[in-house]
């Protein structure tokens, strides 16, 4: 005979399954990251633009809204406000333990501080005097130093033939250094570091691969290898194969959450995929944040979800 427990728990999921819309994406059941069937919450629509997610130093989210020239913020009760005007074309963010906001930026094209006001710098604005095509995210080493992409440049409605793309990964030394690092990446895109700091992870938009290189003593980067193979990859309307490989975020267990064309893919330390939470509207960035860091915080194609998880992120990192 069935026990009354079981019973209860049994109406208790019924009652959670009515209060979810039939549309409402759920996560899959992931061990240690996810539990099955919660649902990742739209907190809005309609964005001009989303990239760049942080969780920031009071469990806030700040992404920003590129082509609105804003950084938003999201705060613990979900209120969506406008955290900086005029950002440059702000896209991927970065903290510095002092709170300062270094920023990729697109509309004059360079890597520097956006905030504070008192406190805006330019650390890059071209590379041998060659100005950056579409700087797009950065992520920075505890030592202070930056490694950022260029993802170059692409055909579009509005520009059918741009200029020739020359796209790339760099890195700011923490002395100020420019070099760049790797010219053989088809379309960089997200980039990131392992927990120890001695892997970088690079997201290839156009390749079927996240891909990882050794860290050298001086912040260079060896030994480039695919490090998973993402289930984003497929052929779009246009005829051209794409994995949509982008933002990266990390979480305390040195697992890697990727937005793909398949939606969050997570990614064991060693390259497994272990599974992959959908969204109704393809993610282009995430990150963790909240007061427990146990929220993803994942934007795209101008709407903004979060995504209660069993695992946090690293306590000492933006995303």
């Amino acid at each position: 005979m069935l026990s009354k427990h079981f019973y209860l728990l049994g109406f208790s999921a019924l009652i959670y399954a009515a209060a979810a819309s039939a549309d409402d994406p759920v996560t899959p059941a992931i061990p240690g990251v996810a539990a099955g069937g919660v649902v990742a919450e739209l907190i809005k629509d309609g964005f001009n633009g989303t990239e760049g997610p942080i969780g920031y130093s009071d469990g806030s989210l700040l992404f920003t809204e590129t082509q609105a020239n804003k950084i938003i913020r999201i705060g613990t009760d979900d209120k969506v406000s406008t955290f900086l005007e005029n950002s440059n074309g702000a896209n991927g963010l970065a903290l510095t333990p002092d709170g300062d906001i270094v920023a990729v930026q697109t509309l004059k094209t360079k890597v520097g501080v956006v905030y504070p006001a008192n406190k805006k710098n330019t650390l890059a604005e071209n590379y041998q005097g060659t100005a950056f095509q579409r700087p797009n995210d950065l992520v920075r080493a505890s030592n202070g130093g930056i490694y950022f992409t260029d993802s170059g440049t692409r055909p579009s409605k509005e520009n059918p033939n741009p200029p020739p793309s020359h796209p790339g990964v760099f890195y700011i030394s923490p002395g100020g250094d420019l070099k760049q690092l790797a010219t053989d990446i088809e379309r960089p895109n997200g980039i990131q570091l392992s927990k120890d700091e001695k892997v970088l992870y690079v997201a290839n938009t156009q390749g079927e691969h996240i891909l990882a290189y050794d860290i050298a003593a001086d912040g260079s980067i060896q030994n480039r290898r695919n490090f998973a193979k993402l289930d984003g990859w497929k052929k779009g309307e246009d005829g051209t194969w794409s994995s949509g490989a982008d933002g990266i975020a990390l979480d305390d267990e040195g697992r890697l959450y990727v937005a793909s064309n398949a939606g969050v893919e997570i990614i064991s330390a060693k390259g497994e995929i272990l599974g992959v939470i959908p969204l109704p509207k393809k993610p282009q960035n995430l990150a963790f944040a909240g007061i427990d860091k146990k929220t993803l915080y994942v934007v795209g194609r101008g709407a903004a979800y979060k995504i209660p998880l069993l695992t946090a992120g690293i306590s000492s990192r933006p995303k």
